[in-house]
């Protein structure tokens, strides 16, 4: 149940915040002294970096227009009491922002402060709330760059706090409690919303307004929560051919940019993308990966004249892209916004063709 407390601050923020709170990469809020520490329970540390999970709006009834990152990380476990009888937990503010705020430099900071946590032998796992436009962005990116047994897991929610049946609360409630079972150890990141808990390399947000938005149709659920107890279906397993990148010493990653397929597209929008600086392209092509023909001399003219990677995927929900031939990838089963994170931690660990084949045109 959330707090009366809880609510007042909600909207209070709401009301005297005229932009999201920011904090400083790396600012810590620690366990408060009126919650002793209880040496029977896990440790999970909960990084924040804001979006509709800590929004607020003017009124209980209003899902949309509301302001996303209005409340910092102790507001949030302030509104779960019963997180405490799960875990120790500790809150840590990354960011406070919309997640299409969400730059590289913040995943980077994010990768690292999460390596360094699960690394330390008291913490049992982590949490990420994270607003849900871009969450299956962060998520498969921290699921190819964080190398532990322990559970990382992301959650946020589909309607802002103040709202009369905000998901939020239990959402967070669930996720801590999957982050502090043994049983989710070895599983990848995680991604829980609505009482479901999914895989982060295939799962993706299906639709704009909707609780049950977060899907991997074709690979499924990895598992449920019942009585906010996690049930999983399987025994721990990973993606095929899922790779690890190490961006322990990264401060930037190359621009990669995605362009839309359609009707008649514009053909010079590939140079034009070049010539701001991007390295790579990720074409979300019609049907299974299609591009025009004006269009397809287009992307060959930089590929010979730049050397531009390009990765062929699609713009339809769920389907396998195969490979195009001597230039660009295909994109396997990877929707166009995660073979944009892919192709980007490729092209920063310096990848050649053939490494760029394996990756992307890996077909089991």
């Amino acid at each position: 149940m959330v707090s009366p407390k809880f609510l007042g601050l909600a909207v209070t923020a709401s009301l005297t915040s005229g932009s999201p709170v920011r904090f400083p990469a790396g600012f810590h809020l620690s366990i408060r002294e009126d919650r002793p520490f209880n040496a029977s329970l896990p440790n999970v540390t909960i990084f924040a970096t804001g979006g509709t999970i800590a929004g607020s709006a003017s009124s209980s009834d209003q899902t949309t227009g509301y302001q996303a990152g209005a409340l910092g990380v102790d507001v949030l476990i302030d509104a779960v009491p019963q997180l405490w009888n799960v875990s120790n937990v500790r809150g840590v503010q990354v960011a406070n922002v919309g997640s299409e705020g969400i730059t590289p430099e913040i995943l980077l900071n994010l990768t690292h402060q999460v390596q360094r946590e699960l690394d330390s032998p008291f913490c049992q796992g982590v949490v990420i709330t994270h607003g849900t436009d871009t969450l299956e962005e962060s998520s498969f990116f921290l699921d190819l760059t964080v190398r532990s047994e322990k559970p990382v897991v992301f959650v946020g929610a589909m309607r802002p706090a103040t709202a009369i049946s905000a998901d939020g609360p239990i959402n967070l409630l669930e996720a801590v409690t999957l982050a502090a079972d043994p049983e989710a150890r070895g599983r990848g990141t995680m991604i829980v919303l609505n009482d479901r808990i999914s895989n982060a390399f295939y799962t993706t947000k299906t639709n704009a307004n909707a609780l049950d938005t977060f899907k991997a149709v074709e690979q499924g659920f990895l598992g449920f929560f019942i009585d906010i107890k996690p049930i999983f279906y399987f025994a721990p397993v990973l993606p095929l051919n899922k790779p690890y990148f190490d961006v322990v010493n990264a401060t930037s990653l190359p621009q990669v940019d995605i362009l839309y397929g359609y009707q008649g597209l514009n053909p010079t929008l590939a140079s034009a993308a070049v010539a701001s600086g991007a390295k790579g392209l990720v074409l979300a092509g019609m049907g299974a990966g299609g591009w025009t023909t004006p269009g397809e001399k287009a992307i060959d003219e930089v590929v010979k004249n730049n050397g531009t990677a390009v990765v062929y995927s699609r713009r339809t929900m769920d389907g396998y892209v195969e490979p195009t031939g001597s230039i660009g990838y295909g994109g396997g089963f990877l929707n166009p916004q995660k073979a944009r994170i892919m192709l980007q931690l490729a092209l920063y660990a310096g990848y050649q063709n053939a490494q760029m084949k394996t990756l992307f045109e890996f077909d089991g």
